[in-house]
């Protein structure tokens, strides 16, 4: 099938399995480049959001940087040969990482599966006791179901929880209750300037406030619940080593994005998954903290009315002041933060590597560049073009060395690759 690009709003529905692939090489080779991450107790990584965005960047660095044992669990969909119809970006992204793990003989397990649900948790338990490479030794008649006989403590289980997560569905495992997340105010009307994704033109953006039931079922998405679960889950299968780091990723960006996200319905999902990190700490031996990343072109980005303008313009600064990463190097830096121990986080208990965005010089012209902008000057004090290859590389088009004019294969062999599907 010869794949083209279909956009959509803020969605491509469709992608490029080459294009992907080119993009896992790409962030391997940066890898490859740089100094190696060393953490000794970090040897076998949960990353719960494997496929795209922050996520797939934290699985990639740990596998490939810091050599550890990854398991990754993701929501993602395969092709449909009979109605031509391609597989999700983040399959391809699996594919392509699994295929290199192997080559390097690393560990990798992708789970394709809801990380909401109670079945997928009881599976990453099944793999961790049942998986020799994980340094837990086989037992006969094992059971790790939620309610089951716990795996025997040992010092080489999980030693690490990447959770990363931007859902617009969850399904509560104990009730079978269905909760919707929005991207709305809080307690009054949202208006900004924007910018149409499919004309590239500026826009105005006008967003009703959330009720209070939205508040809450946002919360239910995208906030702590699920974590907790996961920790709780892992902890009583004592399949979590003892001082485990747990990592979950926010936003917390400039005044003009405050009202939609900071101040916003996911702001608020964003602050009860920073109260669950602090409780979380509190009731079990572990390290869990909220780490504040850039804001990037991603999936979850992109669906935020104000950002895509927003990060067009901060890239235009940033990219000038030589200040620009993207979300490898940025995953990079916050393992060698990691690493390196010392002044991790800010006086709120945060990590911080949206430190470079939030430079003063680089938010004042941003600030200014924003007031000035129209449609007249718009290709001026906005990186439109960069945002738009970055938007159309998440889908695995516009990279270069990929021949897009050639006929390719759309389905992902997941048995071969070793892939575990749960949604089949």
């Amino acid at each position: 099938m010869i794949i083209e690009p279909k956009v959509k709003g803020f969605i491509c529905i469709t992608s490029h399995p080459k294009g992907c692939e080119k993009n896992i090489l790409n962030n391997i080779k940066y890898l490859s480049e740089n100094d190696k991450i060393t953490i000794p107790e970090i040897k076998n990584v949960l990353v719960i959001g494997a496929s795209t965005g922050y996520g797939l960047a934290s699985a990639i660095t740990a596998s490939f940087a810091l050599d550890a044992n990854v398991i990754g669990v993701s929501f993602e969909k395969n092709a449909q040969n009979d109605r031509n119809r391609t597989a999700t970006a983040g399959m391809y992204n699996l594919a392509a990482y699994q295929r290199e793990a192997n080559k390097k003989n690393l560990y990798l397990k992708n789970i394709i599966g809801d990380a909401f649900s109670n079945e997928t948790k009881e599976k990453v338990c099944e793999i961790i006791v049942g998986d020799g490479v994980l340094d837990v030794p086989p037992t006969q008649h094992q059971i790790c179901g939620l309610s089951g006989t716990p795996a025997p403590t040992q010092n080489g289980v999980i030693d690490m929880i990447i959770y990363s997560i931007a859902a617009p569905v969850r399904i509560d495992p104990e009730t079978g209750e269905r909760y919707n997340s929005v991207l709305k105010p809080i307690g009054k009307e949202y208006k900004s300037k924007g910018i149409d994704l499919t004309s590239y033109k500026l826009n105005e953006v006008t967003i009703p406030p959330a009720t209070d039931e939205e508040i809450q079922n946002t919360v239910k998405v995208m906030g702590g619940e699920d974590l907790s679960l996961w920790v709780d889950v892992l902890t009583k299968q004592n399949l979590l080593r003892e001082n485990a780091i747990i990592i979950s990723y926010s936003y917390t960006g400039p005044p003009v994005t405050h009202d939609i996200y900071l101040n916003g319905s996911v702001g608020a999902a964003k602050n009860h998954l920073k109260q669950t990190s602090d409780k979380l700490n509190k009731s079990y031996k572990i390290k869990s903290y909220v780490s504040v990343n850039k804001a990037l072109v991603t999936q979850a980005s992109a669906a935020i009315p104000v950002m895509p303008l927003y990060i067009s313009i901060l890239f235009k600064t940033m990219k000038e002041k030589n200040l620009h990463e993207n979300c490898i190097q940025q995953i990079y830096r916050l393992f060698k933060k990691i690493q390196d121990g010392e002044n991790l986080t800010d006086e709120n208990g945060y990590i911080r590597i949206d430190d470079l965005e939030m430079r003063d010089d680089v938010q004042r012209e941003v600030a200014e560049n924003w007031v000035k902008i129209n449609d007249d000057n718009l290709e001026d004090l906005a990186d439109l073009n960069g945002y738009k290859k970055d938007f159309m590389n998440l889908f695995g088009f516009d990279l270069d060395g990929v021949d897009y004019n050639k006929d390719v294969e759309i389905e992902v062999d997941e048995d071969s690759l070793g892939i575990v599907n749960l949604l089949k």
